[in-house]
């Protein structure tokens, strides 16, 4: 607690908060409640922010227009995209103007001609490297000839592998999934995966600014958390998009936030409301009785806090209370008996 007993919100002690988008800001293009509001509210405090996207079908200075758009006032300096990182990665490596085949969006061919390569669409091309990136007009035709072009030695840079993305109607296959299409058929992994959960991404939005306190906020354990673990950053998960409590209670040690919130409301309340994992036994109406399980009522949130430090010790969880055993039954948690 600061001079003179007052608490910091949570998003007051940090400089910087780097904001995935999809299943935070938005889902597909629709804003989340709450959203803009919260982000408004940084920049009226004087919290400087950044956006860290895996998403490669957009340009940085698309995805800046679309937030705007959503009433989230965004520059195109302030926006990081895997697809963005991945060029970069190719312009270091390859000489000017080499063949690059694209397996993505549209935006994905102009980051690579942005990046003084040459986009190709056929192994006839003679690409020197195959970029994948998510689009969904991804096809057969053009995984065909990445397969041949990556078989007759083209380096392969996927720029995330996102088994999924959220949407309004539920998981969506991500980018992930289209590489796994390619990984079954060259039996082999990528030779670069740029996004998330690499750190590279949260390090640049850091180092742009000169932050020496970032946070991260994100909504997958596997991407956007696991990314500001291994950046060595504090992080907050918000369960508004893909990883929800049952995830988060069987976390390994770098997929585990620092923080869990509903939503981005949860940066202007205190910190230690927050925090996880609880050392207390007891908090907000709920209480882990002396056999572990879980008792009382209150925010589902509070009882998730309480359960990721009995979960993260490796203990059972279960259920002393109908108010319990409908919360864990809800959220897909196995009970102990």
């Amino acid at each position: 607690m600061p001079p003179g007993g007052r608490r910091v919100s949570l998003a007051g002690d940090y400089d910087l908060v780097v904001f995935d988008l999809d299943g935070v800001v938005y889902l597909i293009d629709e804003p989340i409640p709450g959203a803009a509001e919260a982000i408004g509210r940084l920049r009226a405090d004087g919290t400087r922010v950044a956006y860290a996207t895996n998403n490669a079908s957009r340009r940085a200075p698309d995805v800046a227009g679309l937030l705007t758009g959503m009433g989230v006032p965004a520059a195109p300096d302030e926006v990081l995209t895997s697809a963005g990182a991945a060029c970069a990665v190719l312009a270091d490596r390859l000489p000017a103007g080499a063949p690059v085949l694209v397996v993505g969006a549209e935006a994905l061919r102009t980051d690579v001609r942005d990046a003084g390569l040459k986009p190709v669409e056929a192994f006839e091309d003679d690409p020197a490297a195959v970029v994948q990136g998510y689009s969904p007009d991804v096809g057969w035709r053009i995984l065909a000839e990445a397969a041949l072009a990556v078989r007759a030695g083209a380096l392969w840079v996927a720029t995330n592998t996102d088994r999924t993305l959220p949407s309004p109607r539920g998981p969506l296959p991500g980018n992930g999934s289209l590489v796994s299409v390619l990984r079954t058929a060259l039996d082999r992994e990528p030779d670069l995966v740029v996004g998330k959960p690499q750190p590279g991404l949260f390090r640049t939005a850091a180092s742009r600014v000169q932050s020496s306190r970032p946070l991260t906020v994100g909504d997958r354990l596997d991407t956007d958390i696991e990314g500001a673990v291994a950046a060595g950053m504090d992080s907050l998960l918000v369960l508004t998009g893909v990883s929800g409590p049952a995830e988060l209670l069987a976390a390994p040690p770098e997929r585990r936030p620092t923080y869990v919130t509903a939503d981005l409301s949860g940066l202007f309340g205190d910190a230690e409301a927050a925090r996880i994992p609880v050392r207390a036994t007891e908090i907000g109406g709920w209480r882990l009785d002396g056999d572990g399980r879980l008792n009382g009522a209150g925010d589902p949130v509070d009882a998730l806090r309480l359960l990721c430090g009995s979960a993260w010790r490796g203990e059972p969880v279960g259920a002393a209370s109908a108010g319990a055993r409908e919360l864990l039954d809800r959220w897909g948690v196995s009970r102990a008996a």
